[in-house]
């Protein structure tokens, strides 16, 4: 068998062993850099404000903005804005990001017993 031959059977191999996994890396494709899981978990408390958010996440304005922005659009988080003075715009979970919270409480566990 050529080299070639043998190089493609190992990529092919490799696909069909990662098949198992996908739907994990498809999950982590969505929610897995670190400032959409820092936001996500701050969420699972409850709505709050985008200044609440910045304060205890920590995040710069635009990277808070940009991170809500995807994980609306990804169906995770939903913006309701209330027309005070000033505008307040508050962020909630989505059903889709409230069934999050029990993997957010297996990850903690988890590092509770290994980290």
């Amino acid at each position: 068998m050529s080299s070639e031959a043998l190089e493609s059977a190992d990529r092919n191999a490799a696909a069909e062993k990662n098949e198992g996994a996908c739907p994990v890396v498809r999950s982590l494709e969505q929610i897995g850099s670190q400032w959409r899981l820092v936001v996500l978990h701050d969420l699972a408390d409850g709505e709050k404000r985008f200044n609440e958010l910045k304060r205890s996440t920590g995040a710069s304005s635009r990277t808070l903005s940009r991170v809500l922005d995807d994980l609306a659009e990804l169906g995770f988080v939903e913006r309701r804005v209330e027309a005070d003075a000033p505008i307040a715009s508050y962020y909630s979970l989505t059903d889709k990001g409230e069934s999050l919270c029990p993997v957010f409480d297996e990850i903690e566990s988890w590092a509770t017993d290994w980290l």
